[in-house]
């Protein structure tokens, strides 16, 4: 036997093995765009910042919601050149809003940030030159340099070097 519930905004509906079975006769509607529990995105249809938004992850509400609040405006809607340039002083407040409450907003340490969002400075495929091996090859002083082969020839429309032009 089929039944429905209703929490909150929520309407639970259990249903039986044969109801899943009969052909459904639900009745779509249309989306309604002022329905405050639909996910518009960050910013709304009129252009307005959607402070409900999850992508915000709750910045808006809270302790330090006002000084985020401010400080995301004035950056949204910021009209100069370096955009949002204007609005250091609300990002400043915010943080020293932020610094009151580490248990909420935990600082990121700058040596372990650094760590886990940079790439390795060397590639850890190459080889490791030891003290004892010499360089593949080396210029004598009395010779003259060789023209460059294809592989280490410098790129002429600004793309970045292949690893094996990077090696050389």
């Amino acid at each position: 036997m089929s039944y429905c519930k209703q929490e909150g905004k929520d309407r639970i509906i259990f249903v039986t093995k044969e109801d899943h079975e009969a052909p459904s006769n639900a009745e779509l509607i249309a989306d309604d765009p002022n329905d405050p529990y639909e996910d518009q995105g960050l910013i709304l249809p009129s252009g307005e910042i959607n402070w409900n938004c999850p992508c915000l992850g709750g910045m808006a509400s809270g302790p330090c919601g006002t000084q985020f609040k401010e400080a995301f405006s004035c950056f949204h809607y910021s009209n100069e050149e370096v955009k949002g340039s204007e609005c250091i002083d609300n990002f400043r407040a915010m943080q020293e809003c932020m610094e009151k409450y580490p248990e909420l907003y935990p600082q990121e340490d700058e040596n372990e940030g650094a760590d886990a969002a940079a790439p390795p400075l060397v590639d850890s495929t190459a080889p490791v030159p030891t003290e004892d091996s010499s360089p593949a090859s080396v210029p004598s002083s009395n010779s003259t340099p060789s023209p460059p082969t294809p592989e280490s020839a410098p790129s002429s429309d600004n793309t970045p070097p292949t690893d094996s032009q990077a090696a050389s």
